[in-house]
């Protein structure tokens, strides 16, 4: 087992846990988009990044793929890692503000702006696809391509695969191909339709956001029923 310290609270798992992976099992929740219980972690999105260490001399990591230690001291929702996941999002939002699963992440992360330009592009290179297909169907008919900014998913050399077997898991995994329900001519980038139906926790506790759902302290304060909440 080893024993670290996660948000305050010192908790132990077993060896070999990551970070992810231990903050879910306790109930905090960590937004990712590259990540999936079923294949191996990628750390792409970035979206997962926790803050470990003493400040200053503290750094952020992808919590998906970095293991815990004995003696670490993490902190997931840090006024620096809600800052860093905020400017993430926007960047998603610039590079494809046509999936409802980056909408849904910006309106529960209050990221209301885009400060970046649009590219309307409809990959945002998190391989799910890539590792679903060669994970999972164990097809391997796709891969990476090209470096740097001309970096693409396709098939090899870009011919038909005689691989592929046209299950659909690619397109069923992937964040961006799951339109936002306004449709394909969205006038803005930002969403945040959703705002209303699950407004955003603004309470910090010693650099640590309240990550319940519902947030009981907060219907407690305004003497409301507990929400509803229609989709999950």
């Amino acid at each position: 087992m080893v024993t670290f310290v996660l948000n305050g609270l010192e908790i132990s798992v077993e060896k070999g846990t990551t970070i992810l992976e231990a903050a879910r099992f306790y109930g905090i929740g960590i937004p990712t988009l590259c990540y999936n219980e079923a294949l191996s972690p990628y750390g792409a999105c970035r979206l997962c990044l926790v803050e470990i260490g003493v400040p200053p001399r503290s750094r952020l990591v992808t919590s998906c793929t970095y293991e815990a230690t004995e003696g670490l001291v993490v902190r997931t929702h840090s006024e620096r890692v809600v800052k860093t996941r905020q400017m993430l999002i926007e960047m998603y939002l610039a590079t494809c503000p046509s999936s409802k699963v980056i909408q849904d992440l910006a309106s529960k992360h209050h990221v209301t702006r885009v400060r970046f330009r649009q590219k309307q592009e409809e990959c945002i290179l998190c391989g799910l696809c890539v590792r679903m297909c060669e994970e999972q169907m164990q097809a391997g008919a796709i891969g990476y391509t090209g470096r740097g900014d001309s970096r693409r998913i396709s098939t090899f050399f870009d011919k038909k695969s005689e691989d592929c077997r046209f299950c659909g898991g690619c397109q069923y995994i992937c964040p961006a191909c799951q339109a936002r329900c306004q449709g394909p001519q969205e006038k803005e980038a930002v969403c945040n339709a959703c705002l209303n139906l699950a407004p955003p926790c603004l309470e910090h506790f010693d650099h640590v956001m309240c990550y319940m759902d519902p947030c009981v302290a907060c219907e407690e304060k305004s003497g409301r029923e507990p929400r509803k909440t229609c989709c999950k």
